[in-house]
């Protein structure tokens, strides 16, 4: 599919109603690891922004970006200024990383990830919110600087944190306004949500919860896995078995998987009139 194909297939989607356009995020994979995780990814804030070009209502998420990777004043002004320019549409949902070779060809300490997640988030949210931004820390330290534009969402922009460690849990009680699992078992979603609430740094904000089933079948290095649930279906009433599933268990934003054997940009475009037409009319 080409850039073009790619503005064609987002507008569309925008014009029957879909919620958000999800990207992944990696900058370099090494070749040991490209017949798992292949090796084509944008670079998320400037894909989105090229997205909100050709769309209206669309929210533009990544999904993740790995947050420990860049500065974080560079990565605030990116977000901030996606979010200007579209109108307030931004999301960022942040995680740690799992490729040590990604980091050590960026000169990042792999070993001390979460703790460079935690204080550059709290610094970019700090660049967001903050009339005069202060910021003092081991990673980045800042004061006496202006920073605009700011994001046009208020209280800010809004952080998912994607992840299923505890340390990601306590990082969505502390900074989120969304949970993103990859390899925690659904059934264990509701403890999980009931954890991150417990925590003292939970303010009592809404927190929603994105799961995708195709996440079912993605180990934990991106090996395929074999679980029944995650492959995507024809069937209108399993689709809506399986939303109706994640939903009692907290889940508050899913994708509807594509079923095998789509391929190209008419027969993606079909599909997605089949979801606006079929599914998306019987979900609250």
């Amino acid at each position: 599919m080409s850039g073009a194909q790619v503005g064609q297939a987002m507008a569309l989607a925008d014009q029957l109603g879909f919620n958000k356009c999800m990207l992944g995020e990696h900058f370099i994979i090494p070749n040991e690891h490209i017949a798992l995780s292949g090796d084509h990814y944008f670079h998320t804030p400037v894909a989105l922004s090229f997205i909100a070009g050709h769309t209206k209502n669309l929210r533009l998420s990544s999904s993740v970006s790995i947050v420990p990777l860049q500065n974080p004043i560079v990565q605030a002004k990116a977000w901030s200024t996606l979010d200007w320019l579209s109108g307030g549409r931004a999301e960022a949902m942040f995680g740690v990383g799992w490729l040590k070779e990604e980091f050590d060809m960026l000169g990042v300490n792999f070993h001390e990830r979460g703790k460079i997640a935690d204080e550059y988030i709290a610094a970019m949210q700090a660049l967001w919110t903050m009339d005069a931004p202060e910021f003092e820390g081991k990673y980045v330290s800042f004061k006496d600087i202006g920073f605009a534009p700011k994001p046009v969402q208020r209280p800010r922009l809004p952080v998912w944190l994607g992840g299923d460690a505890e340390p990601v849990l306590k990082r969505v009680a502390k900074f989120g306004d969304g949970w993103s699992p990859f390899r925690t078992p659904p059934e264990k979603f509701p403890a999980c949500i009931d954890f991150i609430k417990s925590q003292r740094e939970y303010d009592g904000r809404p927190i929603n919860v994105f799961f995708a089933l195709e996440m079912l079948n993605v180990g934990a290095h991106h090996e395929v896995l074999d679980d029944p649930r995650a492959p995507g279906t024809r069937s209108k009433q399993k689709i809506l078995d399986q939303i109706g599933w994640l939903s009692e268990l907290g889940i508050t934003e899913t994708i509807v998987p594509l079923p095998p054997g789509i391929s190209g940009l008419a027969e993606y475009s079909d599909r997605l009139r089949w979801v606006a037409t079929e599914i998306m009319p019987h979900i609250a």
